[in-house]
């Protein structure tokens, strides 16, 4: 089984708390690989909340094509930063030669442009930056979108975080909320991009677990918007499901968990929204999911929310403490990030429930 973890804080975050809680999780997975998410950063980033940043692990030839792409477009780079590489012999890891976090200005000519057609082009960009740079593997584009970074390695986490020096708390690299997983979609090839967290347009998900509905979500999902793309693993149409019922159709999130795990026809006919459910199964049955999987999700406004399959075979337990809600897979995490909170507390998602943490931490239990 795989193992994910969420931090979200109302304060800001070192990603050395995500590898902590990973690392208490080590018999969960192979060491194949670590990736993460930031969302709301501060630190370095905290000036330029509005502008987009690219987060690409790439050859000298792939950063040279990238930045030449996006100067033709009217791309300005106005910041960039690389972590301090920390190169040991004996580290297991398959580093890539650059990592790269830039910002960038918007092209003049969108400058006044409607929020839509500044997130469209930033999906235009990525997939552009990405289909080239894919035809050499010189590099690869994990997300191009504004307050966002995305690390993805193969490897040994805790190496993985040594080599990029991630173990050193420090004020200059942070956010109010990271997502991470260790150990790579093992079902398929190892490759970088199939590693979770995955992002879209302000919204990540990763899982622990398995959908065997794969086939029948990907052949449904390939035609619905140009960003779904890649489905290196079963688990990344969980995203698309999520970004497709909320950006897509601009339905509330309540309807993700009908989407995903509908209700029996016989509990839905003796509810009041119940032709409105029957409606939404019918339309999107190519979206139901199945086996065993747990979902942990956030939205654009920094919403943080986990929800089960209908069996309720993966855990997910959620703690929270002193301006800090953590969900993960296994209690050992939130032990180790949170050794002070009261556990009698602590949430077991349960298999028909949504749980939500808004902004401002409250914690929602949605049933379904």
């Amino acid at each position: 089984m795989c193992r994910i973890g969420a931090i979200k804080s109302t304060d800001y975050v070192h990603p050395s708390k995500a590898l902590l809680l990973m690392r208490s999780q080590q018999k969960g997975h192979d060491n194949s690989g670590f990736a993460m998410v930031m969302q709301d950063l501060g630190g370095r980033f905290a000036d330029y909340k509005d502008l987009p940043i690219l987060s690409m692990a790439c050859t000298d030839k792939g950063m040279a094509t990238a930045e030449d792409i996006l100067h033709k477009e009217g791309f300005v780079r106005v910041m960039q930063w690389s972590p301090e590489i920390n190169f040991r012999d004996e580290l297991n890891i398959e580093p890539m030669p650059n990592y790269v976090f830039q910002v960038f200005q918007y092209p003049r000519s969108f400058k006044y442009a409607p929020q839509e057609e500044k997130e469209e082009l930033l999906v235009d960009m990525r997939l552009k930056l990405r289909n080239v740079l894919e035809e050499n593997d010189d590099g690869y584009v994990y997300s191009f979108w504004p307050d966002v970074i995305t690390l993805k390695e193969i490897g040994d986490p805790q190496d993985i975080g040594t080599y990029f020096g991630l173990w050193k708390e420090d004020r200059d690299f942070t956010a109010k909320v990271i997502t991470a997983q260790c150990r790579q979609n093992t079902n398929y090839d190892i490759v970088r991009y199939a590693a979770h967290p995955f992002f879209l347009q302000g919204y990540t998900a990763l899982a622990n677990g398995e959908n065997t509905f794969y086939e029948k979500n990907k052949n449904f999902q390939n035609g619905l918007y140009k960003g779904y793309i890649g489905f290196e693993s079963d688990s990344q149409c969980f995203l698309y499901t999520l970004h497709y019922i909320h950006k897509i159709l601009k339905w509330p999130l309540e309807y993700y968990k009908h989407a995903i795990t509908p209700l029996p026809f016989e509990e839905m006919a003796k509810r009041e929204d119940g032709e409105a459910l029957k409606f939404i199964r019918s339309s999107l049955s190519n979206l139901e999911i199945n086996g065993p999987n747990t979902i942990i999700g956030v939205l654009p406004d920094g919403t943080l929310f986990n929800t089960c399959d209908a069996k309720k075979l993966r855990p997910t337990v959620i703690g929270r403490h002193n301006g800090t809600v953590v969900m993960t897979s296994e209690v050992s995490g939130i032990n180790e990030v949170l050794p002070g909170r009261n556990w009698e507390e602590d949430i077991y998602t349960s298999e028909r429930e949504t749980v939500v943490i808004t902004n401002n931490l409250e914690v929602q239990r949605w049933q379904q």
